[in-house]
């Protein structure tokens, strides 16, 4: 009777599967060892489980890394371009190195069935501790995002405000609250590529969007160039015609004060630099 029992106890723990190379992997359920394994993970699987060991762990983490790399691709495709799939691989390997800790393989689970929400949550933890938004705010987006696309396929053109806050059932008002809420907190990499052109075939990064506010360096050599035949024109000048433009364009004085500094009325002085004025202008005008 009691021989009998130990041979079903030993069959429920041992499971061949069907199939015509079957025979060579065979599995024993234990308190170490998760079903559906071959003996060569469950003898990785059992030198972890029962003595903690350290390169055990390691293989076992090779192992499944592949696991790791699937969740973070499934979760990738609901975040912008902008989030890097090997963060998030990185974020879900501690998922995996928990879960191999709390596994229980006498439960009798698969490992990947308890592997796969913990690494998946590892991962959206992760990604929740670095955003600072608000998730009030991040399902507006979400959802003005999705009308936006709705729209658009709908409509085959871009939505006026006025449709998608139909769409969205809220005023103009409150659509444009809500805009501006995201607008403060939507941040953008440079690198990042967008679509334009007419057929949105061509990719450009951000950055090069950007209009450049530095001195273009063929706008510096024609500065240069203005500058030098300016001065070679005011030095064709009388000296006291030099003297008042000087004293007026780039000492700053009135006509009035530089009057008192020549010892001439106001009027004298408005005549020599409306004088020198239009010698300039006709000496600029040829060289052109």
């Amino acid at each position: 009777m009691a021989t009998a029992k130990k041979a079903t106890t030993a069959a429920r723990q041992t499971r061949t599967p069907k199939g015509a190379g079957a025979a060579t992997a065979t599995v024993t359920a234990s308190a170490t060892v998760p079903p559906q394994v071959d003996d060569a993970l469950g003898a990785i699987w059992h030198a972890f489980k029962s003595s903690a060991d350290d390169e055990a762990r390691e293989q076992l983490i090779l192992h499944y890394a592949p696991l790791v790399k699937y969740v973070a691709s499934r979760v990738a495709t609901g975040l912008p371009s902008s989030v890097e799939q090997s963060d998030l691989v990185s974020y879900g390997m501690f998922g995996l190195m928990d879960a191999l800790q709390k596994f229980e393989p006498g439960r009798g689970n698969k490992f990947e069935t308890y592997a796969i929400p913990r690494i998946k949550g590892a991962i959206i933890d992760e990604l929740r501790a670095m955003d600072w938004v608000p998730r009030s705010v991040r399902f507006k987006q979400r959802e003005i995002e999705k009308a936006l696309a709705d729209l658009e396929a709908m409509l085959k053109r871009q939505p006026t405000e006025k449709e998608l806050a139909e769409r969205l059932g809220v005023s103009l008002s409150e659509l444009h609250e809500v805009i501006t809420q995201i607008s403060f907190v939507s941040v953008l990499a440079l690198d990042e590529t967008i679509s334009v052109g007419q057929d949105r075939g061509e990719q450009v990064s951000l950055i090069d969007t950007l209009a450049d506010k530095g001195l273009d360096p063929t706008q510096g050599v024609e500065s240069q160039e203005t500058r030098g035949l300016l001065a070679a024109a005011i030095n064709s000048l009388s000296e006291r015609e030099k003297i008042v433009v000087t004293l007026y364009y780039f000492e700053g004085l009135t006509l009035a004060e530089i009057g008192g500094i020549l010892g001439v009325t106001e009027s004298r002085v408005c005549q020599i630099h409306t004088k020198a004025v239009g010698l300039l202008r006709n000496q600029l005008t040829e060289v052109d």
